[in-house]
């Protein structure tokens, strides 16, 4: 595991907009927008995973025509990052964010903010063995209200784990709306769920993180 602060240090990537971290931001961030702009009228439900600063969600909602149908749960395990989400929404305006300084890995926590209508799982599918990130996409369907939007990240370098997350993601009932990213960079996967979506079963852990920032594109 990354010692403590770690994360904060890692983060200050998104300062140069010429860096990777930067210019994958901009990808999710336009992908989440475009399922703000195709999702049904009324309330949008997201939850999303080791959200960090919350960057990809905050960015969107505040400029967002859809921004205040949002109900937003976002999870963070470092309590700095964290706060720095919470300052970032309430600076926004953005009244239906909620931040949660807690353990993304398992389903209980997203008790009470499932089924979501978008979920977000950028930055863990790089710091996770191969084992977990299977495991992850198999439970998402129990996240999900129907027709709902996954957006994952992982990086692209060798050995590429992407066709396989791809592939995964097609046995665990959803359809491909779009793939962008270069070999060798970062890949950025929508997904939206066309299978029954399943309950949640508190108390299962997805994923443990075993990375120290490896995923350069987080």
């Amino acid at each position: 595991m990354a010692a403590p602060g770690h994360w904060v240090e890692w983060h200050e990537r998104y300062a140069d907009p010429d860096s990777a971290l930067s210019r994958r931001l901009l990808v999710v961030q336009r992908r989440l927008s475009d399922a703000f702009d195709a999702a049904a009228p009324g309330p949008i439900r997201l939850v999303s995973m080791c959200a960090g600063q919350g960057r990809d969600v905050i960015g969107v909602l505040g400029e967002h025509d859809r921004g205040a149908d949002v109900v937003a749960l976002l999870v963070e395990l470092d309590p700095d990052l964290a706060s720095d989400a919470r300052s970032a929404a309430a600076a926004a305006g953005l009244a239906g964010v909620t931040v949660v300084q807690g353990d993304a890995s398992t389903t209980s926590t997203y008790a009470g903010a499932v089924p979501a209508d978008v979920v977000m799982v950028c930055g863990v599918f790089g710091n996770v063995v191969d084992d977990d990130v299977r495991r992850t996409v198999q439970e998402l369907p129990c996240l999900c209200a129907p027709e709902a939007t996954v957006i994952w990240t992982r990086h692209r370098r060798e050995p590429d784990l992407t066709p396989t997350v791809r592939a995964w993601f097609t046995e665990a009932g959803f359809v491909e709306v779009a793939f962008d990213g270069a070999p060798g960079s970062f890949g950025v996967g929508t997904h939206r769920l066309v299978a029954p979506p399943q309950e949640l079963r508190a108390g299962r852990r997805m994923f443990t993180f075993v990375g120290d920032g490896a995923d350069a594109h987080h």
